[in-house]
């Protein structure tokens, strides 16, 4: 019997699981002079947006499990990115809440993504076929959540 459904080449999950570990690599540099981690930089991405929002909502947002956020933002509070806070409507919250430090990131990372376009459009893809790809992808995980 073939088993052609096992090869890596027929998965949809190995290219976007590559490209997601090389995306993430282009990252590195640039949060390397920030002093964060990828998964960090997302954090405060969301915080950026919208800060002061519960843990439930980041952990939402990026389709993470609390168990799995709670350490990263630990690691974040010591770095005094962030600090984390009760609900004064309801005890069981936690907020999330930028710091001046988490603040003045901002500033510091707000060319990253310019950056790491200019570094993906010297390729043979151009703006187009990454808006697409970014929105099949989206619809993916859309389907999928």
């Amino acid at each position: 019997m073939e088993y052609d459904q096992l090869k890596l080449d027929n998965q949809l999950c190995f290219p976007v699981y590559a490209a997601s570990r090389l995306i993430i690599r282009e990252y590195q540099p640039y949060l390397d002079e920030l002093g964060i981690t990828y998964p960090q930089y997302l954090v405060l991405m969301v915080l950026w947006e919208q800060d002061a929002i519960p843990v439930n909502d980041i952990a939402k947002k990026l389709i993470l499990n609390t168990n799995t956020i709670t350490p990263l933002l630990k690691r974040m509070e010591s770095m005094e990115l962030i600090n984390r806070e009760r609900s004064s409507v309801d005890e069981r919250k936690v907020i999330v809440v930028l710091t001046n430090k988490g603040i003045e990131l901002k500033e510091k990372a707000c060319n990253i993504p310019t950056a790491l376009m200019g570094k993906l459009l010297d390729g043979s893809i151009d703006v187009e076929e990454l808006k697409r790809m970014k929105n099949l992808l989206t619809n993916l995980i859309n389907m999928l959540t």
